[in-house]
Protein backbone atom coordinates (compact mmCIF):
# COMPACT_ATOMS: atom_id res chain seq x y z
CA UNK A 1 0.00 0.00 0.00
CA UNK A 2 1.05 3.49 -0.71
CA UNK A 3 2.29 5.36 2.21
CA UNK A 4 0.32 8.43 3.54
CA UNK A 5 1.69 11.38 4.10
CA UNK A 6 -1.41 13.61 5.16
CA UNK A 7 -1.89 13.42 9.11
CA UNK A 8 -5.34 13.68 8.42
CA UNK A 9 -5.78 10.77 6.39
CA UNK A 10 -3.09 8.39 8.49
CA UNK A 11 -5.84 9.18 11.56
CA UNK A 12 -8.26 7.32 9.36
CA UNK A 13 -8.45 3.65 9.46
CA UNK A 14 -8.40 2.77 5.91
CA UNK A 15 -8.52 -0.91 4.97
CA UNK A 16 -4.80 -2.18 4.30
CA UNK A 17 -5.92 -5.56 2.23
CA UNK A 18 -6.71 -5.25 -1.21
CA UNK A 19 -10.26 -3.82 -2.16
CA UNK A 20 -13.10 -6.65 -3.38
CA UNK A 21 -13.38 -6.76 -6.57
CA UNK A 22 -15.72 -4.52 -8.58
CA UNK A 23 -19.42 -5.43 -9.46
CA UNK A 24 -20.17 -5.31 -13.25
CA UNK A 25 -21.86 -1.89 -13.94
CA UNK A 26 -25.32 -1.73 -13.93
CA UNK A 27 -25.74 1.39 -16.59
CA UNK A 28 -27.79 0.19 -20.02
CA UNK A 29 -25.97 0.23 -22.56
CA UNK A 30 -25.98 3.30 -24.96
CA UNK A 31 -27.19 4.46 -28.41
CA UNK A 32 -26.28 7.33 -30.69
CA UNK A 33 -28.80 9.88 -31.86
CA UNK A 34 -29.18 10.81 -35.15
CA UNK A 35 -31.62 14.31 -35.97
CA UNK A 36 -32.86 16.07 -38.97
CA UNK A 37 -33.63 19.59 -38.35
CA UNK A 38 -35.71 19.81 -41.25
CA UNK A 39 -35.99 18.26 -44.65
CA UNK A 40 -33.55 18.34 -46.83
CA UNK A 41 -30.85 18.47 -44.57
CA UNK A 42 -29.04 15.55 -43.29
CA UNK A 43 -29.32 13.88 -40.23
CA UNK A 44 -26.33 15.36 -38.16
CA UNK A 45 -25.20 13.30 -34.61
CA UNK A 46 -26.81 15.01 -31.80
CA UNK A 47 -25.48 12.79 -28.99
CA UNK A 48 -26.65 9.68 -26.60
CA UNK A 49 -29.42 7.87 -24.80
CA UNK A 50 -28.69 5.18 -22.49
CA UNK A 51 -31.89 2.88 -22.97
CA UNK A 52 -33.06 -1.07 -22.55
CA UNK A 53 -33.99 -1.30 -26.24
CA UNK A 54 -33.90 0.40 -29.27
CA UNK A 55 -37.14 1.26 -29.18
CA UNK A 56 -37.05 2.73 -25.97
CA UNK A 57 -33.77 4.35 -26.75
CA UNK A 58 -36.44 6.15 -29.77
CA UNK A 59 -39.08 7.56 -27.26
CA UNK A 60 -35.86 8.52 -24.90
CA UNK A 61 -34.18 10.38 -28.11
CA UNK A 62 -37.85 11.90 -28.57
CA UNK A 63 -37.67 13.40 -25.29
CA UNK A 64 -33.88 14.27 -24.37
CA UNK A 65 -33.55 15.75 -28.34
CA UNK A 66 -36.55 17.65 -29.47
CA UNK A 67 -38.42 18.41 -26.86
CA UNK A 68 -37.73 22.10 -27.57
CA UNK A 69 -37.36 22.33 -30.52
CA UNK A 70 -38.85 20.95 -33.91
CA UNK A 71 -37.41 18.49 -36.43
CA UNK A 72 -38.43 16.12 -38.89
CA UNK A 73 -37.34 13.08 -37.76
CA UNK A 74 -35.07 10.83 -35.50
CA UNK A 75 -32.45 7.60 -36.03
CA UNK A 76 -30.93 5.77 -33.02
CA UNK A 77 -28.48 3.50 -33.63
CA UNK A 78 -26.73 1.31 -30.49
CA UNK A 79 -22.81 2.41 -30.02
CA UNK A 80 -21.85 -1.33 -30.04
CA UNK A 81 -23.19 -1.36 -33.74
CA UNK A 82 -21.36 1.88 -35.23
CA UNK A 83 -18.00 0.87 -36.43
CA UNK A 84 -15.39 3.88 -36.35
CA UNK A 85 -12.40 5.11 -38.57
CA UNK A 86 -9.24 6.72 -36.86
CA UNK A 87 -9.05 10.56 -37.64
CA UNK A 88 -6.56 11.76 -40.44
CA UNK A 89 -5.14 15.50 -40.47
CA UNK A 90 -6.90 18.39 -41.21
CA UNK A 91 -6.33 18.38 -45.20
CA UNK A 92 -6.11 14.61 -45.53
CA UNK A 93 -9.27 12.93 -46.75
CA UNK A 94 -9.57 9.70 -44.97
CA UNK A 95 -10.52 7.71 -47.69
CA UNK A 96 -7.34 7.92 -49.03
CA UNK A 97 -6.03 4.93 -46.39
CA UNK A 98 -9.23 2.63 -48.18
CA UNK A 99 -8.22 2.13 -51.88
CA UNK A 100 -8.63 -1.14 -52.31
CA UNK A 101 -10.85 -2.25 -54.54
CA UNK A 102 -13.90 -3.77 -53.37
CA UNK A 103 -17.29 -4.90 -54.43
CA UNK A 104 -19.90 -2.82 -54.04
CA UNK A 105 -22.56 -5.32 -53.72
CA UNK A 106 -23.98 -6.70 -49.90
CA UNK A 107 -25.60 -5.39 -47.25
CA UNK A 108 -26.49 -1.56 -46.60
CA UNK A 109 -24.75 0.32 -45.01
CA UNK A 110 -25.41 4.05 -43.78
CA UNK A 111 -22.12 6.39 -43.98
CA UNK A 112 -21.89 9.53 -41.64
CA UNK A 113 -18.85 12.09 -42.23
CA UNK A 114 -17.02 14.56 -39.96
CA UNK A 115 -15.47 16.98 -41.99
CA UNK A 116 -13.93 19.08 -39.63
CA UNK A 117 -13.00 18.82 -35.90
CA UNK A 118 -15.09 19.18 -32.81
CA UNK A 119 -18.17 19.50 -35.43
CA UNK A 120 -21.43 16.47 -35.41
CA UNK A 121 -21.12 14.09 -37.91
CA UNK A 122 -23.70 14.19 -41.26
CA UNK A 123 -25.21 11.67 -42.84
CA UNK A 124 -23.52 11.25 -46.19
CA UNK A 125 -25.17 8.31 -47.94
CA UNK A 126 -24.98 4.61 -47.82
CA UNK A 127 -23.40 2.32 -49.97
CA UNK A 128 -23.61 -1.75 -50.34
CA UNK A 129 -20.67 -4.12 -49.19
CA UNK A 130 -19.63 -7.17 -47.98
CA UNK A 131 -18.09 -5.91 -44.98
CA UNK A 132 -17.74 -2.88 -42.89
CA UNK A 133 -14.11 -2.47 -44.96
CA UNK A 134 -15.39 -3.00 -47.92
CA UNK A 135 -18.23 -0.14 -47.44
CA UNK A 136 -15.01 2.32 -46.44
CA UNK A 137 -13.71 1.39 -49.59
CA UNK A 138 -17.15 2.05 -51.72
CA UNK A 139 -17.77 4.72 -49.89
CA UNK A 140 -14.78 6.23 -50.71
CA UNK A 141 -15.45 5.67 -54.56
CA UNK A 142 -18.82 6.70 -54.49
CA UNK A 143 -20.27 9.02 -52.07
CA UNK A 144 -19.56 13.12 -53.05
CA UNK A 145 -17.99 14.89 -50.43
CA UNK A 146 -16.92 18.96 -51.39
CA UNK A 147 -13.92 18.89 -48.45
CA UNK A 148 -11.61 16.17 -46.81
CA UNK A 149 -13.32 13.43 -44.61
CA UNK A 150 -11.52 13.49 -41.29
CA UNK A 151 -13.35 10.63 -40.15
CA UNK A 152 -16.31 7.81 -40.70
CA UNK A 153 -18.73 6.81 -38.63
CA UNK A 154 -20.58 3.71 -40.40
CA UNK A 155 -22.92 0.96 -39.76
CA UNK A 156 -25.42 -1.61 -41.23
CA UNK A 157 -28.31 0.55 -42.43
CA UNK A 158 -30.77 -2.40 -40.64
CA UNK A 159 -29.39 -1.50 -37.29
CA UNK A 160 -31.09 1.97 -37.72
CA UNK A 161 -34.62 2.43 -35.65
CA UNK A 162 -36.23 5.35 -37.56
CA UNK A 163 -38.98 7.88 -37.02
CA UNK A 164 -41.98 7.26 -38.95
CA UNK A 165 -44.16 9.40 -40.67
CA UNK A 166 -46.76 9.46 -37.58
CA UNK A 167 -44.06 10.49 -35.32
CA UNK A 168 -43.82 13.61 -37.16
CA UNK A 169 -47.30 15.14 -36.29
CA UNK A 170 -45.73 15.71 -32.65
CA UNK A 171 -43.16 18.50 -34.10
CA UNK A 172 -45.61 20.17 -36.26
CA UNK A 173 -47.20 23.53 -36.28
CA UNK A 174 -50.21 23.65 -37.56
CA UNK A 175 -53.06 24.48 -36.02
CA UNK A 176 -54.43 21.36 -36.33
CA UNK A 177 -51.44 20.06 -34.02
CA UNK A 178 -52.09 17.52 -31.77
CA UNK A 179 -49.74 18.22 -29.20
CA UNK A 180 -49.63 21.94 -26.92
CA UNK A 181 -47.19 24.43 -27.30
CA UNK A 182 -45.04 25.37 -24.49
CA UNK A 183 -47.20 29.04 -24.24
CA UNK A 184 -50.03 27.10 -24.40
CA UNK A 185 -49.59 26.21 -20.74
CA UNK A 186 -49.73 29.72 -19.07
CA UNK A 187 -47.57 29.21 -16.38
CA UNK A 188 -46.33 33.14 -16.50
CA UNK A 189 -49.31 33.79 -15.28
CA UNK A 190 -49.66 31.34 -12.43
CA UNK A 191 -46.39 32.25 -11.47
CA UNK A 192 -47.32 36.12 -11.22
CA UNK A 193 -50.39 34.75 -9.00
CA UNK A 194 -48.21 33.27 -6.85
CA UNK A 195 -45.60 35.76 -6.20
CA UNK A 196 -48.98 38.24 -5.31
CA UNK A 197 -50.50 36.11 -3.10
CA UNK A 198 -47.53 35.36 -0.83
Amino acid sequence: MIALLDPRLKRLSLQKDDLPAKENLDQLPTYEVFVQVKEPRPFKHEGCVHASTPTMALVFAKEQYSRRGTCSGIWVVATKDIMVTGYSDNATDIYGRFTETANCQGDEYSIFHMVKRGTQHSFAGVVKAASPQAALACAGKTLPRKKPVLNVWLTKTANILKTTEEDKAMWATTPEKLFREAIDYKTQEKIKAFKENH
